[in-house]
């Protein structure tokens, strides 16, 4: 199992006392903290497929080459759940070009999402309290699952031709259970769209985040999965070793069970990515923290903490 850094940490959406880092000074930070690879998010400033012509996805591959770096996945951020056709047409649009950047960057999965509900940015920092509860314009819920399924379908059939894999992760809305994700990737039957299972996206309390429970999440997607995530927040402490912390007592009350989650993962031979991705605001202390002052540390907590479970488990 290797460690990744997920460009989204470093993007400029959580933070605002410097400029988003370039995807060339992102590479840069993976490589300066041990990470072992890097996924990059398919929209601006990073990977938008506006931005990235054939020329300049070759920049970026050469670039990562030559620090010694894989880019061992691309991130979509997707909504297939709205009843407007012409905004399912762009989304499958982007899609369908996401599927390109992939192959001309040479990252073999491009993460896929059900329905992602975005952000809303207020004063320069990204939030989800805006869009947390998202609306989808009157459509019912057995109506969006079979137009996702169907937009999924089309777009395995373009990863397919072109070599790529898509991984659907289990992140809500929509998709509640990890059981949700599997049923969607039982029905599309493609060998190019398997699963992208993340801890932190079971939920956070006690009985989802109990041993038994991941285990079990685990071993049920088995060889279906090729890419995963991990969203956390640590401190150091005096003897230096690394404790997680919940980054919101109220949104998170029970910390991800990571220690089982790779232990387990480990148990069943995956041997692809676990990418950290540092995505929420940094809100401690009555303010809000910056890069500098905060997420290029976490960045670096982070790879020591996942990589002394991984060689622990």
């Amino acid at each position: 199992m290797k460690i990744g850094l997920y460009s989204i940490s470093c993007s400029g959406v959580w933070f605002c006392d410097r400029p988003a880092l370039t995807v060339e000074e992102f590479i840069d930070t993976a490589k300066k903290y041990g990470y072992e690879g890097v996924e990059i998010d398919l929209k601006r400033p990073h990977g938008s497929p506006i931005d990235l012509d054939s020329k300049r996805c070759a920049e970026i591959r050469y670039y990562a080459q030559k620090q010694g770096l894989p880019i061992c996945a691309v991130s979509a951020n997707n909504n297939f759940a709205m009843p407007i056709p012409e905004a399912v047409e762009n989304e499958l649009l982007m899609v369908k070009e996401q599927i390109r950047v992939a192959r001309e960057l040479g990252a073999p999965v491009l993460r896929l999402f059900a329905a992602w509900r975005g952000v809303v940015m207020r004063e320069g920092i990204a939030t989800y309290e805006v869009t947390k509860t998202p609306n989808y314009l009157g459509m019912l819920k057995y109506q969006q699952f079979q137009q996702i399924l169907a937009c999924f379908r089309e777009c395995a059939k373009w990863a397919e031709e072109a070599g790529v894999m898509l991984a659907l992760q289990n992140h809500a809305p929509v998709i509640e259970t990890y059981k949700d994700m599997l049923e969607f990737v039982r029905l599309v039957d493609s060998p190019n769209f398997k699963c992208c299972l993340d801890a932190p996206c079971l939920g956070w309390n006690a009985v989802v985040q109990s041993d038994d429970y991941i285990r079990q999440a685990v071993k049920a997607v088995g060889d279906l999965q090729v890419l995963s995530h991990a969203n956390a927040e640590f401190v150091e402490k005096e003897d230096g070793s690394i404790e997680m912390i919940p980054y919101d007592t109220h949104e998170q009350p029970v910390v991800t069970n990571y220690p089982m989650f790779i232990k387990t993962l480990k148990e069943i031979g995956y041997d692809g990515f676990i990418n950290y991705e540092f995505c929420h605001m940094p809100f401690h202390d009555g303010k809000v923290l910056g890069y500098n002052d905060y997420i290029e540390d976490q960045i670096r907590l982070a790879r020591k903490y996942f990589q002394k479970l991984i060689e622990e488990a």
